[in-house]
Formats: structure tokens, sequence, C-alpha cells
């Protein structure tokens, strides 16, 4: 049976609306819901006029995302009531997966919830919603066949691993995606071998804690053999590989060789410390200093030449003295970082940190972070500054309306797609998704300007 003709008669070209809050991590997950609906027939919509159902997938991370994802759902919400309209909201991801057993009475606006690990259902559940189901011998029949995912562009995100083993006292992701789970390099590697098939360059591995992949996998495979093998899958297009949030500790001598030593893997390396204080880290479950981050980032300029460093810092955890924020602020000064996030504090239910003594006055908070922000602005702006006169390969991404009319718009090696700020190419032709060869001729901000030149 042509499982993808029975799927279209099914749906009846009905159209899902995807709206998707939070990190890198979450468009992943939104991408392969897409690749399963649009395998049983279901179109995508482009707004809720269109739309036969919509689909959110919600972050939880902190306070102010899951206030931010209830508010983008209730104002979906109201979108078709105004509208009259009866259209369904499936509500996806770690809003569900953190408080899913108050959500029905508390959101009756929302047709139906789907936690994190329920995601591979997600044809079920919204033909159940849609009043369309099929058996489950026909839903099972689609998965071995589905297209992995369905990104177009020469960029995709692969998650590497799930979950979190750390247990950081600020922190809620170990509860609500669970204990830190590595995907196996088989299944990493498949999916990388389709997204270059459908034209991606650049691969970004991400996961909670990407430095100790295939720690609890049979055989014990590293982070670092993973991405020579990813590397591989690249070579013949030229591409490149990139590593998002590596901890301190998952900086091995065999994974800066890898790094050092293959050229399709890019010398950007994130590593999120949060502080440097050791008294502060260590109410926050985390190991580290001033002194021993410094040795690390030394080691790192040292052996990988022209590196890019990004990091994030946090402001105002509980017990954090005026000595302990100065400390911080003197660190990021001396190392001149190239990207610096930076989060204030939030108290978030069930996490230990927020049933701390010496929880910090809100204002002062604002204020340590407002400082933060302006030190990481000011290394950013200067390390992009740096490239001006250069040259450097850039990925199309898109176009945009400037002021002298329609521009393309890419990102550099140096730079995390949607993190680090965008290259503007004021001259040259190319298509989306292409790489082509640029010379940056000003800056402004995290913003470079660029012509494209031969190679």
């Amino acid at each position: 049976m042509d499982n993808r003709s029975n799927s279209s008669t099914i749906a009846n070209q009905q159209r899902v609306l995807y709206v998707t809050l939070g990190c890198a991590k979450n468009e992943v997950d939104t991408d392969r819901m897409r690749a399963l609906l649009r395998d049983a027939g279901f179109e995508d919509a482009q707004d809720v006029r269109e739309a036969s159902i919509v689909l959110i997938n919600t972050c939880s991370f902190l306070a102010s995302a899951t206030s931010e994802s209830i508010e983008r759902t209730l104002e979906l919400a109201e979108e078709v009531a105004e509208g009259a309209r009866k259209l369904p909201i499936v509500m996806c991801g770690c809003v569900p997966s953190r408080y899913g057993d108050d959500l029905p009475e508390q959101l009756p606006e929302v047709a139906a919830f789907v936690k994190s690990d329920e995601e591979d259902g997600i044809v079920s559940v919204v033909e159940e919603v849609l009043g369309t189901p099929r058996s489950f011998a026909e839903v099972d029949e689609l998965l071995p066949n589905h297209p992995l995912r369905t990104v177009e562009g020469a960029s995709a995100y692969v998650k590497i691993s799930e979950g979190c083993d750390r247990f950081c006292t600020f922190c809620a992701i170990p509860y609500i995606r669970g204990r830190y789970k590595s995907r196996v390099a088989a299944e990493i590697l498949e999916e990388v071998r389709a997204l270059v098939a459908g034209g991606v360059r650049e691969i970004v591995l991400i996961g909670q804690d990407t430095g100790i992949w295939g720690h609890d996998l049979p055989g014990k495979p590293t982070l670092a053999s993973l991405m020579r093998q990813v590397a591989h899958e690249l070579r013949e297009v030229h591409g490149w590989v990139r590593v998002l949030y590596l901890q301190p500790e998952g900086m091995t001598d065999e994974l800066i060789a890898t790094i050092r030593d293959t050229p399709e893997i890019l010398p950007y390396i994130d590593i999120p410390i949060q502080h440097c204080s050791p008294s502060v880290l260590k109410r926050m479950g985390r190991k580290g200093s001033s002194e021993e981050y410094a040795a690390l980032f030394a080691r790192l300029r040292s052996e990988i030449p022209g590196m890019v460093l990004r990091s994030t810092a946090m402001a105002g955890f509980p017990g954090e003295t005026d000595e302990d924020f100065e400390s911080l602020m003197d660190f990021l000064e001396r190392e001149q970082l190239d990207y610096c996030s930076v989060f204030a504090y939030s108290q978030e239910d069930g996490t230990r940190a927020a049933t701390m003594d010496d929880q910090i006055d809100e204002n002062i908070k604002l204020e340590r972070t407002q400082a933060l922000m302006d030190l990481s602005e000011q290394m950013g702006f200067a390390a992009t500054a740096a490239h001006v006169g250069q040259r450097a390969r850039v990925i199309i991404d898109g176009v945009e309306e400037g002021s002298d009319g329609i521009e393309l718009i890419g990102h550099a090696w140096f730079q995390a797609p949607d993190s680090d700020g965008a290259v503007h190419i004021e001259s040259g032709e190319a298509t989306v998704g292409s790489v082509v060869t640029c010379e940056f001729i000003d800056s402004f901000c995290y913003e470079l300007i660029g012509v494209i030149v031969d190679d």
C-alpha cells in the first residue's frame, strides 16, 4: 500500500500552523513533527486563517518563557475566536512536560497536550483531535518511511542527546526533559546524510551537555569521534560542523585536537560557564573558578588558532555578593570573549535554588544584569568590528528589505545561526542556501556589511 497516497486521502489536505518558542532544540523537535505530519498527508499553513489546527511547541526553561508560551497560546485562541472559527490548538514540548497534570483545567482553550517524549505520536494526536483517526497499524507504517527532517536552507541543527544529568540548582531541564540520553551515532549520521542530500552545508550539533555524548552508550564513544564522522559526511560538499553547549569538563584532549585538526569542524567553541566565583558555582551545583576557566581559555586559544569563543553568564544568583559579581565582570573583561549571552537568575519552581536563602533583590539583580549586558555588547561589537577587511565563507540565509532595497542576509563561520549577528550583503548575487565568499567592508553592533567576491 502507498502510505503517502492513503495518508493524503485521510488528512484531506488539512493544514497545520506551526508555532515554535524557545531554543534551537525546540526547532528540531518541531521540524521532526512537521516531517511526520507531512508524511501523513498534512500541509503547512502560513497563518491562522488557512489552518485546520495549530501546533505550538513551548518553552519552559524560565518562568518568563512559560508565561510567554501560555500568553501566545491564549493569543492564538483569541485570534481564532475573533475570526469566528473552530480551530483546535495542540500544545507540545516543555510546558506540558513540566505542568501537564494541571494544564487541562487551566487551559480549556487547548484541545490536546503532548509532552516532549510523546512527540513521535503527533500524527495520532492531531488526527484524534480532528476526528479522523486511523488504526495504530496504519500510523506505525508511516514511521519507518517518513523523511527525517523538513529543513530548507543550508544550515540545520541536529540533536545528539536529550535530557541532562547535571541538576544545576537553578535549572529545571532535568525535570522537564529527563535524564541524559545519547542518540546513537548511526541514527545521527542517517539524519546528517539526509540533510546534506537536501542541500544543507552546515550541521550544528546540539544537546543540553554535548561534551559527554556517548558516555551512556555501549563502548562509550566520544563526542570527538562523532564529530569526525559527521565531518566526513560533509567533506565532499565542503561543509561545516559546529557544536554548541560544551560544559568546561567536556573539553578533553581528544576533542581539542579534533577541532584543531579537522578542516570541516569550525574553531567555534561555546562553553557556558554561568559564573566564575567558586562559592557561587558551588551553590549552583557546578565546578570551576576564574583561574581554572582562564587556564582553559588560554589553552584553547593557544592550541586552536583563530578560535571564536562564546559563553554564558548569569547575574543575581542567590547569595551572590558584590565581590562575586565584580569578580565575574573582571573575568569577562580580561578574557574578551567574542560572544556572551547574559541571563538574570530566575527563581524556578521545583529547583533547589528557588528555596535558598539570600535571594537577591530584583533591583540589584537587574542592575547587575544590565552591567553584564553592557560589557557583553562592548566585547561582541569589538569582536565583530575586528573582521572588517577580512574575507570569509558566508551561508546565505534569506533576503530582507534594506534601506536601499532588497538585500541578501547570511552568516559567516564565526557566527552561529540565529545567535551571533548576521552578514548584510550589499553587492553580488546568490541564492538562498548557497555558500559564497564575502569581503567585510563595515560593521554595526553584531552585524557585518559584506560584498560577494570571487574565491
